[in-house]
């Protein structure tokens, strides 16, 4: 049971991915990002894009298939306009060189746009809006990643899971814990749930994936061989195709099909795309943030009702208290990692 698995604290969890990090190829600079990003991504429940990412991440920083000492650069291209070259390094230093840079240029222009190309696995995209809606800002995140998902109807996979993220601000204080933060994936499940269950050796639900051969499994790693099943059938293809037109298409990136595999170390860089809107919540009304709030009470008092985000502010605070379970085999590897 994972209640029995050994707990790291939030400082220890972040010093031992560092530590794994620098001992493969890894700046001291971009290991500090890439640790925060992993540990926030398992404080929000998402442990498929948090600590279990390292021996891929290490794999593919030792073959130099990720620059482990690329230095993201950032040009105003216009007053709302910013580009990132992530220089094929990690996607995490350079989203944060861009949420840097987002909230005056949101400020001073109402809406503000950042682009990053040459990029990597973006990891949790609710935690990068999320960051921004802290900063007042209304913020919406679009990410391609390699080919999983076949056009509704085909069988060749043309897209990535692409996950849309959006983050609107709530007032200090307010019952929800911290903004209203919407996470998807175009796939009914993320990509690194599979690779979890491979590592972990457990099957996954039946409508999933699909194997080479079209069919249902519950298999992982005949469903990391095959297509994930896209959320909503033609509509989240659809949805699809929108985000890797704006995170590849505009950015300059990497279409899915074009881009090498996030899971293992042979191939190019993948080359991927990220695109952040960043809006001020005050461009159109001074109350907006206000009725944002009026509209998240309504949802949280209503029986049997979820505003997303709330869970999540509850299980990091929780885990934050309590520590983060972390797989014994996983934490062996991890540890052999460190050289």
């Amino acid at each position: 049971m994972r209640e029995e698995f050994p707990r790291l604290t939030v400082a220890d969890a972040a010093s031992l991915a560092r530590r794994v990090l620098h001992a493969n190829r890894v700046s001291d600079a971009n290991a500090a990002a890439v640790a925060r990003a992993l540990v926030d991504a398992e404080l929000a429940g998402q442990e498929g894009h948090g600590l279990r990412r390292l021996p891929s991440y290490s794999a593919q920083a030792r073959a130099g298939k990720v620059d482990g000492f690329a230095t993201p650069r950032a040009e105003r291209l216009r007053p709302a306009v910013l580009a990132v070259d992530a220089a094929h390094g990690f996607a995490y230093p350079a989203l944060e060189l861009a949420c840097a840079e987002l909230p005056a240029m949101a400020r001073a222009q109402g809406v503000a746009l950042a682009g990053i190309r040459r990029s990597h696995h973006a990891g949790v995209a609710g935690l990068v809006v999320e960051r921004l809606a802290h900063a007042g800002l209304v913020a919406l995140l679009f990410a391609n990643a390699p080919a999983s998902i076949a056009p509704w109807g085909a069988a060749r996979p043309l897209y990535g899971t692409d996950p849309i993220a959006f983050a609107a601000p709530l007032p200090d204080g307010h019952g929800a814990g911290g903004p209203v933060v919407v996470d998807v994936s175009l796939s009914r499940a993320p990509r690194g749930r599979l690779m979890a269950a491979v590592q972990a050796g457990t099957p996954i639900p039946e409508g999933w994936a699909l194997g080479p051969d079209g069919r249902p499994t519950t298999d992982p790693q005949t469903g990391m061989a095959g297509t994930m099943v896209p959320m909503g059938e033609a509509k989240g293809t659809a949805l699809a195709l929108m985000v890797e037109l704006l995170a590849a298409g505009l950015t300059g990136a990497r279409f899915a099909d074009e881009a090498s595999s996030l899971f293992d170390a042979d191939g190019p860089p993948p080359g991927l795309g990220q695109l952040i809107l960043a809006i001020d919540a005050t461009a159109l009304s001074a109350d907006a943030v206000l009725r944002f709030a009026r509209l998240a009470q309504t949802v949280m008092d209503t029986a049997g009702a979820r505003l997303p985000g709330h869970r999540r502010h509850a299980l990091r605070r929780e885990l934050m208290a309590e520590g983060i379970a972390v797989a014994p085999g996983l934490l062996a590897e991890l540890e052999a990692l460190t050289g």
